[in-house]
């Protein structure tokens, strides 16, 4: 099980969203709202803006994105973290 990375900011994890057809929709204060509508209905997520994410936070998102794009939170964290 690959691990989730600690020292990740908000920006950052949006621009590796751009990957799955995540674009930045709207900013608001020091939250990103990103949309996707890659699998054929729009999802939207919110993602703190902040310097570094707390792990609760990024696992759900990450977790919500992966139900999305229909796929394991696993492979979904290695394709966005692969060194």
């Amino acid at each position: 099980m690959p691990k989730i990375p600690r020292d990740i900011s908000g920006r950052e994890l949006a621009k590796m969203l751009n990957k799955y057809g995540y674009t930045i929709s709207r900013e608001t204060g020091s939250h990103l709202r990103l949309t996707s509508d890659s699998m054929g209905y729009k999802h939207n997520i919110t993602i703190p803006a902040h310097h570094i994410l707390k792990i609760g936070t990024l696992n759900n998102i990450l977790k919500d994105v992966a139900e999305y794009l229909k796929i394991p939170k696993d492979q979904l964290i290695e394709e966005l973290f692969e060194k």
